[in-house]
């Protein structure tokens, strides 16, 4: 009778231990890490459609098919995508005519206003030391950027602007407003017009020109009516000395 009762409390006892090791084994096994959510698409059409006016330059994307283009970098690629859009008012005079340009140089021209990457506004103080900064355009399409405190100022030869003001910047797209079309010198060439000089002031006149001091200011007119005068003068003068010449042989 002992001999079972300590079987059974022996059996009890490799039945608890095992149940806590297998309940201990299960509690350490770590669960599986959630999947990391997909990034949001963004939607190019849509954001230049709100913001801007950027209407001029949205209806070049769609023309040129490189709306596409620019959105499968944003979303299909790690390297993502920043934009220099010209407001609408920008296109009415540039510096050289759109209206001549072949359909390639068209859309190399659009393309020119892309770099094939996501950069923040602060990214822009590194890459000003990198120039010249090779466009989504590529090869020779080439801009040069300067950060000065703060200011983002682009040089592509024809053309220098400034970013001013980020119309939306989350990765993996960055655009930027900028207030003159990018002209690049791979299409328009080096042979740069000069900048037009501003118009001079008007001239005022002098002090002692308006006041008509100087002899030299007085006209034909009035010049003619002093000579009179003074030949008035001469006439009178001699008269007076004709008529005291018998009063001195008087003498």
């Amino acid at each position: 009778m002992k001999m079972n009762l300590m079987v059974v409390v022996l059996v009890s006892f490799i039945f608890g231990a095992s149940s806590a090791a297998a309940a201990t084994s299960v509690a350490e096994t770590p669960s599986p890490a959630p999947a990391p959510s997909a990034p949001e698409y963004v939607n190019l059409t849509q954001l230049l459609s709100v913001a801007g006016p950027f209407s001029t330059f949205l209806n070049y994307l769609q023309t040129t098919k490189l709306i596409d283009t620019f959105q499968n970098q944003a979303n299909n690629t790690e390297e993502g995508i920043t934009i220099f859009v010209p407001k609408d008012q920008a296109f009415s005079k540039p510096r050289a005519s759109l209206s001549n340009l072949t359909q390639e140089q068209l859309k190399n021209l659009i393309l020119f206003h892309a770099l094939p990457h996501y950069y923040t506004l602060s990214d822009f103080r590194n890459l000003s030391h990198q120039n010249p900064i090779i466009t989504f355009a590529g090869g020779p399409f080439s801009l040069n950027l300067t950060d000065n405190s703060g200011t983002i100022r682009i040089d592509s030869g024809w053309t220098s602007t400034k970013i001013t003001s980020a119309v939306h910047a989350a990765d993996p797209v960055a655009i930027y407003e900028i207030d003159k079309v990018l002209l690049p010198e791979a299409i328009f060439g080096t042979d740069i017009p000069p900048t037009p000089a501003p118009a001079p002031a008007p001239e005022t006149p002098d002090a002692d020109t308006k006041g008509g001091s100087d002899d030299s200011s007085l006209s034909p007119k009035a010049s003619a009516g002093k000579s009179t005068s003074n030949s008035h003068k001469v006439i009178s003068n001699l008269g007076v000395l004709a008529s005291a010449i018998p009063l001195l042989s008087l003498l």
